[in-house]
């Protein structure tokens, strides 16, 4: 992944990276608020030897007392010590429970030792570690040697410092626990994202579909949530978004398969509910409206739809004509004001892939493209049935659709691998269901070299010498 990848993950997931920011952060607000506030009191204690004031005395017992001093703050949290401050104190604890509550410290190549003591109250706080003072200095006194001469203790440790009653709570640390917990919900938050982002097998946008296959990109479709109301947005709103799109697409398609005589295309996709009877439709209509002479066939002989999207008879029709009960120029429809001539798929047979891959079929492909200038036929999905990879092939060319959000990357491949064991060649990809809005979003132009700004009218036809003027020129020849 790159940087921009975890720019636009974190764009996509801001909501929950800051949903679980706040939860941290009242988690942490919760438990300093129910957390026991505890106090810290500290005394000090300095410690030193008897000499009789010569200098060599002197440093010897310096150097002597430095070295003593990490074993006094050992027995500092001994029962020796510890056991006297409980009955002075009168304290409802063990040696050991108390010695929990008492932190004894000495800063570096000093002859210092700091006591410092916690409990939730102040003033016991203080006691204690005046208390703990008072009972190390007799302690060490009673297990250190005396002079041998006088009697008198050789090391003596003297209160420097009395420990004063607290007034400020060490414990909670009520913004620095805010602090912490912002950070690890923060940290959380980024995490999951990531790993929801890696997980993810969808495609999503057009690096994802980069990702598995070569295949150029010829268009984006984006998405409508009133498709299913409107599916012919070329015809019902032709100042749309989703409509220009299509007349994108449109342009595109003009550039697809140049050395290719036939220009006849199979729609299809890896699976259903992907948009490519829309597709099929909209993209027919548009290139009617630029002048071309088109025919779209319904070559779905297990769901078609473009007989309900084009609002046409659809009893007769594709089927109808490849049993021998019913002639082309008897089933094919003319659709609209243009040059759209509309196929529906007749009556549902009970083996459509014997069908569509039959001489009859082979024969009829051939009539089309001897007719029309190009010929769309919308086929059903590659993974359930081989309908598709079957007519790809006769056709010579397939138009694979992939819905931005709902195919699965392994579904891609195996859609592609269906049309490669059978030889079919497809001329691209196009992607629909493309959002408008995040950091997925479509933008015109973003598929194709063509824009906006390069379409001709909302629904008139384009000059011809605007696009693929020899493509024209061929397609009437043959005509």
């Amino acid at each position: 992944m790159e940087l921009r990848d975890y720019i636009r993950i974190l764009q996509k997931s801001w909501m929950l990276i800051v949903a679980l920011t706040l939860v941290a952060v009242a988690a942490a607000s919760v438990f300093s608020i129910l957390q026991t506030p505890t106090f810290s009191a500290t005394s000090r204690v300095f410690v030193s030897t008897q000499s009789s004031g010569s200098t060599s005395e002197l440093v010897q017992g310096a150097s002597f007392t430095v070295a003593r001093v990490k074993t006094y703050s050992g027995i500092a949290v001994s029962p020796l010590v510890l056991l006297p401050v409980i009955e002075t104190l009168r304290l409802d604890q063990t040696a050991a429970e108390l010695a929990k509550d008492i932190a004894v410290s000495a800063p570096l190549d000093t002859a210092i030792i700091d006591i410092a003591v916690t409990d939730d109250d102040p003033r016991r706080a203080a006691d204690i570690a005046n208390a703990v003072s008072e009972s190390l200095a007799v302690g060490v006194q009673e297990i250190e040697q005396r002079d041998a001469v006088t009697g008198a203790p050789t090391v003596k440790l003297t209160r420097i410092q009395v420990a004063s009653v607290p007034s400020v709570a060490v414990a909670p640390n009520v913004p620095l626990n805010i602090a912490l917990g912002a950070l690890v919900g923060l940290a959380l938050g980024v995490g999951l994202a990531v790993l929801r982002e890696t997980l993810d097998t969808r495609i999503r946008s057009q690096r994802d579909v980069e990702q598995v296959t070569d295949l150029p990109i010829i268009g984006g479709i984006v998405f409508d949530p009133k498709a299913q109301e409107r599916p012919l947005i070329v015809h019902a709103d032709p100042r749309s978004p989703r409509a220009e799109s299509f007349r994108t697409l449109r342009t595109n398609l003009q550039y697809l398969d140049v050395e290719r005589v036939d220009r006849s295309f199979v729609v299809t996709s890896s699976i259903g509910s992907e948009g490519k009877s829309t597709t099929s439709a909209n993209l027919a209509i548009s290139l009617a409206d630029a002048g071309t002479r088109v025919l779209l066939v319904d070559a779905d002989l297990r769901k078609p739809r473009v007989a309900d999207y084009m609002n046409i008879e659809g009893g007769v029709g594709l089927t109808d004509v490849l049993v021998g009960r019913a002639e082309l120029e008897d089933v094919i429809q003319p659709w609209g004001r243009g040059q759209l001539f509309v196929l529906p798929a007749g009556h549902i047979p009970p083996n459509p892939s014997e069908l569509l891959g039959s001489s009859r079929m082979a024969q009829i492909i051939e009539d089309f493209n001897n007719t029309f200038d190009v010929v769309i036929f919308d086929c059903p999905p590659l993974l359930p049935v081989t309908d598709a990879a079957i007519l790809a092939k006769s056709v010579g060319g397939a138009i694979l659709i992939v819905a931005a959000g709902r195919t699965q990357k392994n579904q891609l491949t195996g859609a592609i691998a269906a049309l490669d064991k059978v030889g079919a060649p497809i001329s691209g990809v196009v992607m629909t269901m493309l959002p408008t809005k995040g950091p997925d979003a479509y933008g015109y132009g973003h598929y194709g070299q063509y824009g906006y700004g390069h379409t001709y009218g909302d629904t008139g036809p384009a000059p011809e010498e605007a696009i693929a003027p020899a493509y024209l020129r061929r397609s009437r020849a043959k005509a």
